[in-house]
């Protein structure tokens, strides 16, 4: 009976099985690829419960891959000699490092201004660069100016205590 069973699963799994969907795995983002094929193998060794979470914390995982990639700077040179950065993007945990590595107090000018109007903050670590660029322009004695912020970016900056202008 066991052995009956076991053909009979084994049937069953392949009818169930889309097979087309080999066909696109070319046209599939190669970090679904990897959920795929991540909660397929799992589901055998364990159950579907343990892999699907799996598989949505490898997913939540490179989306936060991806939206840290994807943060970046527009940098023009002002009339008056200022700088001025145009931020793009997700600030949050995974991004603060490429944001701040963006910036160079030492040799940008003595102005130096941010325009946030198509920057987003997702959290505190955010808020948290903010204040350490702020401090790193402010020790290479140049000054520092915020414009465009989001009503959001405001609230979390003053509830943290950070002074913006």
């Amino acid at each position: 009976p066991l052995a009956a069973l076991v053909g009979v699963m084994f049937v069953v799994a392949q009818q169930t099985f889309a097979w087309a969907s080999l066909r696109v795995i070319n046209k599939v983002p190669k970090n679904d690829v990897l959920v795929i094929i991540a909660v397929t193998v799992i589901t055998v060794f364990t159950d579907l419960a343990v892999a699907v979470l799996c598989g949505i914390v490898i997913a939540a995982l490179n989306f936060a891959w991806q939206q840290a990639r994807e943060l970046y700077a527009d940098t023009h040179q002002e009339a008056d000699g200022s700088k001025l950065y145009r931020l793009h993007g997700t600030l949050f945990f995974a991004s603060t490092t490429p944001f701040l590595n963006q910036f160079d107090p030492a040799d940008d000018p003595a102005q130096v201004t941010l325009d946030c109007r198509h920057l987003s903050f997702v959290d505190y670590s955010a808020v948290a660069a903010l204040k350490t660029l702020r401090e790193r322009y402010s020790k290479a004695g140049k000054h520092l100016r915020v414009f465009h912020l989001s009503e959001r970016c405001k609230q979390m900056l003053k509830r943290a205590g950070v002074h913006h202008d």
